[in-house]
């Protein structure tokens, strides 16, 4: 994941790029906004977020945050020493996803990254995936095959949605039970193998019973 900070106090900078890269984050800094237009820069930078200072040099974090809102949906939060209330609103009304405050703890800001980052996964996802002939409609809960069709509990849909996101892969079971945990969907082991069972009931009935494969002490894959 690549972070672009948008910040002129090169000291903060410093200090947030290195533990964001020990977090194993791609980090690019812009200290200066002015050498040429902002969306020409976040166009050739192509950010899966960005970190934004309200007070910068010449432009508010305000403008360009509206600025950028008129040409791209990347997940902004506003990272600034201002405290009022009002701030926060105005940085939320302009078009951004998360307001924090310095100084903070380091952990805190990862919080935050993560959690606008699965946000803004979740609003891109697409409707519809597809794979070896059978097709997982997100927005319905329902999954196809040739000319059937199978409603999904909201639990079903989720553990063949993480399924399909790392097709080819293996997937751990404690992987799948983090996954639906992130999700607030809280299971335990016995619960996800009576889900896996009754996924692949209905997949058998559809004529795509060995879709889902298992790796005997690894987990799942399709």
């Amino acid at each position: 994941m690549h972070i672009l900070i948008i910040e002129d106090d090169a000291s903060f900078c410093r200090e947030v790029r290195d533990f964001l890269e020990n977090s194993l984050y791609q980090v690019t800094v812009l200290t200066e906004i002015q050498d040429k237009p902002i969306a020409r820069q976040i166009s050739d930078l192509k950010p899966d977020l960005i970190l934004l200072d309200l007070n910068l040099p010449g432009k508010s974090g305000f403008q360009l945050c509206a600025e950028i809102r008129e040409f791209s949906d990347v997940p902004i939060i506003f990272v600034t020493g201002r405290t009022d209330s009002m701030d926060e609103i105005t940085a939320l009304l302009k078009g951004g996803d998360d307001y924090i405050t310095k100084p903070f703890h380091p952990a805190l800001l990862l919080a935050h990254i993560s959690a606008v980052l699965k946000r803004s996964r979740r609003n891109t996802e697409p409707p519809k995936l597809e794979h070896h002939g059978l097709e997982l409609d997100l927005s319905r809960g329902r999954i196809r095959y040739g000319n059937k069709s199978a409603e999904l509990t909201k639990n079903e849909l989720k553990i063949l949605s993480c399924l399909f996101r790392h097709k080819g892969d293996i997937v751990s079971r404690s992987e799948l039970i983090e996954y639906l945990w992130d999700n607030s969907i809280f299971i335990d082991d016995n619960s996800l193998s009576v889900h896996i069972t009754r996924i692949r009931a209905k997949l058998e009935e559809m004529g795509a019973g060995d879709f889902i494969r298992t790796k005997r002490g690894m987990g799942y894959f399709i």
